[in-house]
């Protein structure tokens, strides 16, 4: 019995890292992806999970240049805000230096046009501004440039009644939404529950975006239209393949993973964006629903590994696995490409469509899951 019980612990453990050295080999052999020149979109509002730090931040950046209106959503009110004002300094910076590419550098900003902000000083101000500032919605040295393209709103996954807040919070901004992007989560974390009951990894990772997704839905089906579907994008991983749904102890209170519950939930955002995607096809509105997977990725993610593995990573990161950047990439495409314009129900790797485990394409074990995960979210069966 002994003996079982450590082949069933390892097991998972094994199945991880071979799936982690596979995708690493692949990142290595062939050709890493880089975004294609991608449309502006002035005027388009995005949220974001997680954009604090890592993947998420790099997604929330790049789509704050691309002209959005970015809510970074996350439960560290410190990290967000800094968030804010870097990804506003650094568009800011690369503003000035387009335009001063664009004037060939012959003026200088104060010969500029009679009531125009001076570019130089409107940076200076911002570096300087601080947390709150930019939280209050900026001071007057910041207010030059209008309305601020990326805000913080706080919203803690691991808990029903701060999901439920935020979301009330984003909606009495009285804006559309055109963008939602799962992508916050946790990996082999310690045994341990949510706020509400919930084994860590299936209560953040999937039950916070689950619920959090059902709850702006309304809001993305009034925001797409026929020339532009919104879409819902969710971060997966690779280790979905090895994932396995026990229905009779999702919150795997037997036998405890910390590689096992973190397969589990990334499968079951696999599952949940393709019956998702069914239940939007079949009211036929504007909204498409699409999952990604970064790739092996160098962020924060890896703190509970065990010292050895996080020391190799401190070692060999640099050489083998993504950058954040690069593993946002996909995210980004997912979000605003018009090549997905319409399209839902794709897995996403490198930006290319590709195939996913087999049975998330079983419509019972999506359509079981969903009606689950509505009851512990205690939301309509059908929404």
């Amino acid at each position: 019995m002994a003996a079982m019980a450590l082949l069933s612990s390892l097991l998972p453990v094994l199945r991880n890292y071979y799936i982690a050295l596979k995708v690493i080999l692949q990142q290595l052999l062939c050709r890493s992806f880089t975004l294609p020149d991608l449309p502006r979109q002035d005027g388009k509002v995005a949220f974001v999970t997680g954009g604090s730090r890592g993947i998420g931040y790099y997604t929330a950046k790049h789509l704050a240049k691309h002209g959005m209106h970015v809510i970074i959503a996350g439960n560290n009110e410190a990290d967000g805000n800094e968030a804010v004002r870097r990804i506003q300094q650094e568009t800011l910076n690369e503003k000035g230096e387009k335009s001063l590419t664009e004037k060939d550098k012959t003026k200088d900003n104060d010969q500029r046009i009679p009531g125009t902000p001076n570019l130089t000083s409107l940076i200076g101000k911002l570096a300087r501004a601080s947390p709150e500032d930019l939280e209050e919605g900026g001071v007057e040295a910041v207010g030059e440039m209008g309305t601020l393209p990326v805000e913080f709103l706080f919203c803690d996954l691991a808990s029903m009644k701060s999901i439920r807040n935020c979301v009330q919070n984003f909606k009495a901004k009285n804006i559309g939404l055109h963008v939602l992007i799962n992508n916050a989560g946790v990996m082999l974390v310690p045994e341990s529950k949510t706020e509400d009951g919930f084994e860590t990894h299936f209560g953040l990772n999937f039950l916070g975006h689950f619920l959090l997704t059902n709850l702006l839905l309304d809001t993305m089906r009034k925001s797409g239209t026929p020339y532009f579907n919104t879409r819902v994008v969710t971060v997966s991983s690779a280790t979905h393949f090895n994932g396995e749904l026990n229905f009779d102890d999702l919150q795997t209170s037997h036998s405890y993973s910390s590689h096992g519950a973190y397969s589990q939930s990334k499968l079951a955002l696999v599952l949940f964006t393709y019956y998702l995607q069914h239940q939007l096809t079949a009211e036929g509105c504007y909204v498409t629903a699409n999952s990604v997977d970064p790739g092996v990725v160098n962020t924060d993610l890896y703190q509970h590994v065990s010292w050895p593995g996080r020391f190799v990573k401190w070692m060999t990161g640099w050489l083998f696995l993504k950058t954040a950047e690069e593993g946002a990439f996909t995210s980004i495409y997912a979000s605003i490409s018009p090549d997905l314009e319409g399209i839902g129900g794709c897995y996403l790797y490198n930006g290319q469509r590709i195939k996913s485990a087999d049975v998330t394409y079983n419509t019972e074990v999506q359509k079981r899951l969903w009606a689950e995960s509505c009851k512990m979210a205690v939301l309509p069966a059908l929404t």
